[in-house]
């Protein structure tokens, strides 16, 4: 009896399989739409910040002379303007917002003048002259008015820029945003203290948190034995990774501040009490801080990439005579680099976007000095400063003036958001640079 196997083949189309291509397909196609339409609503309204729109002279139904900037136009056909001349006002508000029944007539002065001050916000009227005691300034009313020199910043005819003007208008004020300090309770001027103390505290935090965190993983990936207690450990620090950050903050404010910093003062500053000199918030504390936070962070990433070192690598230098520690050193952290440098990029980018723990570990609103300067000793561990993404919470919800504030916002979020990625893209190249030199050994 011959016996002959068939091979049956399903040449049915499988639409199972077609389906989840598809489902996959779009929901990374969402991702990436999600994440265009978050940069570029983003970028868009950070650099519409800085762009010098021209003046147009409204005159309303009611008699007033408006010069303002038009910014957006709502379904409905209402116009939202900034004003300027907030101390001519009664209400001293910045924004207008009227329709086209309410404006009798609209033209866009070639003459009409925007003045950058120190206070007040920003002067749009009419420059007749400029003379030792002030420049000499009408109102869009005709009202007559003498600005003190000391109090303007800078002045531009916007109604008579050409396309070149305007961009290059757009880049000098973006550098003066970046150079410049705040102003009028952070609804005007630049970011340049919030962008140096957030730049510190980041470096600052990754020279502790990598030492500490490569050690972490190398002591329980290579040299402690799989016992109950180091199982435990590695239960603890994957739970730590999930504790709540503002948590953080109240352990550093009441062990970091209260506790280390108070002993230092009694021991060392005595003198100085009761102001404290460490034993209040500052740049150390904050980044010790968010060190600890983002400690799990790196243990678990080089945990990884120990692992990730080939077993005959390790077992070929001890055959050749190594040491373990000198395996260590020369063969097997080289191999765990790309590991630990992931380990950085994360805690680089969840310490610069963390804003509750430096609430209460040393970040403040408004900061006169710099934590860095050109006095000994050159950084000033115990000094308060100032932090972008508390920048951008104290500008959009803590203002007096929060219209005003909305386009620094935007450009504040948008700086947060390029430096983060700047940091990131700086550790990839290393990543990258570090796993060509491992594939090529």
């Amino acid at each position: 009896m011959n016996s002959q196997s068939h091979l049956t083949v399903n040449t049915s189309p499988d639409t199972g399989g077609s389906f989840g291509i598809f489902l996959c397909g779009g929901a990374l196609a969402t991702i990436l739409i999600a994440g265009l339409l978050f940069f570029g609503l983003l970028f868009s309204r950070g650099a519409s910040a800085f762009d010098m729109k021209p003046l147009v002279e409204w005159q309303l139904n009611s008699g007033e002379i408006k010069l303002v900037q038009e910014l957006d136009v709502f379904e409905n056909g209402e116009i939202r303007a900034r004003m300027a001349n907030r101390e001519f006002h009664i209400n001293r508000e910045d924004h207008l917002i009227a329709s086209a029944a309410d404006i009798r007539s609209a033209r866009i002065p070639k003459d009409a003048v925007r003045i950058e001050r120190t206070e007040y916000g920003p002067f749009h009227g009419y420059l007749d002259s400029i003379k030792e005691d002030g420049y000499h300034v009408r109102l869009p009313n005709g009202n007559k008015k003498i600005l003190k020199k000391e109090s303007v910043l800078r002045y531009d005819f916007p109604n008579q820029f050409s396309l070149w003007d305007r961009v290059k208008s757009w880049f000098k004020s973006t550098w003066l945003f970046l150079i410049s300090d705040p102003r009028e309770a952070n609804t005007e001027g630049g970011i340049f203290p919030a962008l140096i103390g957030t730049s510190l505290m980041v470096l600052l935090m990754t020279l502790i948190v990598v030492p500490f965190g490569v050690l972490a993983a190398v002591y329980l990936n290579e040299y402690a034995k799989d016992t109950f207690f180091v199982r435990l450990v590695r239960i603890a620090v994957n739970n730590l990774a999930g504790v709540p950050s503002i948590v953080y903050g109240v352990f550093g404010l009441g062990f970091f501040i209260y506790g280390v910093g108070g002993a230092i003062d009694n021991t060392f500053f005595s003198e100085y009490l009761p102001t404290p000199t460490f034993g209040a918030g500052g740049l150390l504390w904050a980044s010790l801080t968010m060190a600890l936070l983002t400690l799990p962070v790196v243990i678990v990433a080089t945990e990884e990439g120990l692992r990730a070192v080939p077993r005959e690598r390790r077992d070929a230098a001890l055959a050749l005579g190594a040491t373990r520690w000198e395996a260590m050193k020369r063969i097997i952290l080289p191999g765990a680099n790309p590991g630990i440098l992931t380990g950085t990029i994360l805690a680089i980018s969840r310490a610069a976007g963390e804003v509750a723990p430096l609430m209460l570990t040393g970040v403040v609103m408004s900061a006169h000095e710099l934590p860095i300067s050109g006095d000994f000793p050159f950084l000033h561990l115990e000094q308060r400063f100032m932090h972008l993404g508390f920048h951008v919470y104290s500008v959009g919800f803590q203002s007096p003036n929060v219209e005003a504030a909305e386009p620094l916002v935007y450009a504040t979020a948008s700086v947060l958001l390029l430096l983060v990625l700047s940091l990131n893209l700086v550790a990839i190249r290393m990543r990258s640079s570090v796993r060509k030199k491992l594939e090529g050994h």
